[in-house]
């Protein structure tokens, strides 16, 4: 009998812990990681108390605060694990209603290292990639558009320590632009795919939008909603800070070892792209002074700006920053003038990946690595006119980028590696830290 009624406990254990399962909507996502506190994310399906257990191995279990989910908040927990030192990995879990949800896959966080002064600095991995279209049929159009989710699982499986989504990592549509609540669908919708989850849990994330996670496709800051759309970003991603320029928008700004990073809003400001008029802001006036302040200050081996949109293409098609000649010019001048080093160029949009490399007098070349699509459509071959694409370089599927950090305090270097869906490599591309230096 006590065998029978053991067993019986056991039964009802675990159906409740497969109830509390069913309770995640998505989830968990790593946000930021700094030096004595990581952003933990998660969505549940209805009301729930969520809370995550961390620990490092040999250590006993810590816990955050527990918060209770509502719909207020579109049912979406943000838990700050604090108790933690810096250069250290955490296993953790995540708890509903006080009990642990199991995953098939070993979660872990990282806190940054406290290298300065001490060590050199750490090697690490980014991933990059943008252009994500999980497909909802009720809405999409009648051909699908997205595919190849086993893409999130390949990036998973090169062990990035964190991720940069670089725009379009969710796709409005027709019945999301309208209202909050088609936003907030969408955003549900998207983050919920299954094969993201796993590279959500065990990678620190980080994003910056273009037009179709801002509002409809081509939208510039005439979008009524802007303000929503802001808010919804915002509260869906786990980013260090927002607003950094101080005049709205999701520019950003945050470090990982010797590099930093300069996360651009190229919608909020954006004048539309068939005005006439000079000037015609793409960035604009305050967003551009920041940026240009922000560079001159940073002391960073590798000063990445990454941007929804190609910035060094010279060819003017689409919303390439070569279609606002003004304001390009501009911030290429002010590069110069000013002698800023170590710069490099991230972008997304184009639906194919390549690399734009303009050589300048008197200067280091400026390098634009675009890395798209992630999950939607692609295009044939085509010659779009950018004589500053570095030959070899294109690539036309569904494809990722892993970016490598490696070397000694002024010698690193910057290898960049391009995967297809599947996570075979397409080819790579190195960058020395002394290639992005003025010459003495």
């Amino acid at each position: 009998m006590r065998t029978f009624y053991l067993s019986l406990l056991a039964i009802t254990i675990g159906l409740f812990s497969f109830a509390q399962e069913e309770l995640v909507q998505s989830g968990p996502m790593l946000g930021y990681s700094g030096f004595r506190e990581v952003l933990v994310w998660v969505q549940t399906t209805q009301p729930a108390q969520v809370k995550v257990g961390y620990w490092k191995d040999g250590e006993g279990e810590r816990f955050t605060e527990t918060v209770t989910t509502s719909p207020q908040t579109d049912l979406i927990a943000r838990l700050i694990p604090s108790d933690v030192n810096y250069g250290s990995t955490y296993n953790y879990k995540l708890y509903l209603n006080d009990q642990a949800i199991t995953q098939d896959y070993r979660m872990q966080f990282q806190t940054q290292q406290l290298w300065q002064y001490r060590t050199q600095p750490p090697n690490f991995k980014i991933a990059i990639g943008s252009c994500t279209f999980i497909n909802e049929s009720s809405d999409d159009r009648p051909e699908p558009y997205g595919g190849g989710y086993e893409i999130f699982d390949a990036i998973a499986a090169q062990n990035p320590d964190l991720m940069i989504w670089m725009g379009d990592n969710t796709y409005l549509r027709t019945p999301d632009f309208l209202t909050e609540r088609g936003i907030r669908h969408r955003y549900r919708h998207t983050r919920s795919n299954p094969e993201m989850q796993q590279l959500l849990a065990t990678t620190h994330n980080y994003a910056v939008w273009d037009d179709h996670d801002y509002g409809p496709n081509d939208s510039d800051r005439s979008y009524v909603l802007k303000n929503t759309t802001e808010k919804v970003f915002n509260e869906y991603w786990g980013n260090l800070n927002s607003n950094a320029a101080g005049n709205g928008g999701v520019t950003q700004h945050f470090p990982w070892a010797d590099v930093e990073f300069f996360m651009m809003d190229d919608r909020t400001h954006r004048a539309p792209n068939d005005q006439l008029t000079e000037p015609k802001d793409y960035f604009g006036k305050q967003q551009m002074d920041w940026l240009i302040d922000a560079l001159i200050g940073s002391k960073a081996t590798f000063k990445i700006i990454v941007n929804g949109g190609q910035v060094i293409s010279d060819a003017a098609v689409y919303e390439n920053y070569a279609t606002f000649p003004q304001e390009r010019q501009q911030l290429l001048q002010r590069l110069h003038q000013e002698r800023i080093e170590g710069v490099l160029f991230l972008s997304g949009d184009r639906h194919h990946t390549e690399i734009s490399k303009l050589d300048r007098d008197d200067a280091y070349p400026l390098i634009d690595i675009t890395c798209s699509p992630l999950t939607a459509g692609t295009h044939d071959p085509r010659d779009e006119g950018n004589s500053l694409q570095e030959k070899g370089t294109s690539f036309y599927e569904r494809n990722f980028g892993i970016l490598e950090i490696n070397g000694s305090l002024g010698n690193r270097i910057l290898k960049l590696s391009i995967h297809d869906q599947q996570g075979r490599q397409v080819y790579d591309y190195k960058i020395e830290e002394q290639e992005l230096r003025y010459k003495k």
